[in-house]
């Protein structure tokens, strides 16, 4: 390890992960059209991601399909993209060694696994790519599987900024910024 984030790890270009049954790896451009569709449903929803309801696909796959120093993985499940998930600097310059991370997994496969083993691998990519820390920035309080999976993970809520998402459902609620050291 180099200790500089975006560095690699030797070997850690096009890594592959298992996760119980969950296949993790390094994302390719022929993947975007397997994750698309889940990511414009969720989007679309508008009750986990601070992005526009109606993102086009050409503003989602330069979003979410990240050049380095970011990195963007796939979870399969028998040979099909079930989830999806991006780490990347969460800030510049001299804030540049503490990581965010974004995640996906597609509804229909909901509860198999996909998004701790996405969750674990992240981690263990960020780690090798010498960041300290990960934070997340707006986990929506009420996205209540995350924020337990995140705290299953290490991370802890450091602070929860009120009413600062408009859910469809449940109006105005936080969005709680979360952390952990690697």
């Amino acid at each position: 390890m180099t200790g500089r984030p975006g560095d690699r790890a030797p070997g850690a270009t096009g890594a592959v992960g298992h996760t119980g049954a969950m296949h993790v790896r390094e994302a390719t451009a022929a993947d975007w059209p397997a994750i698309w569709p889940f990511l414009r449903r969720i989007v679309a929803e508008g009750t986990t991601y601070t992005l526009p309801r109606d993102l086009g696909e050409d503003a989602a796959r330069a979003m979410w399909m990240l050049d380095p120093p970011g990195r963007t993985v796939v979870a399969e499940d028998g040979g099909v993209v079930v989830g999806s998930a991006k780490v990347c600097p969460n800030y510049q310059g001299p804030a540049a060694h503490v990581a965010n991370a974004s995640f996906l997994v597609d509804p229909g496969h909901g509860g198999r696994g996909a998004g701790r083993a996405l969750g674990e691998y992240v981690l263990d990519l960020a780690r090798a790519d010498g960041y300290r820390a990960m934070q997340f920035n707006a986990v929506v309080e009420t996205n209540t599987r995350a924020v337990a999976l995140w705290r299953s993970l290490g991370f802890e809520i450091v602070g929860t900024v009120p009413e600062a998402f408009r859910h469809p459902e449940h109006g105005y609620v936080g969005l709680h910024v979360m952390h952990r050291r690697l």
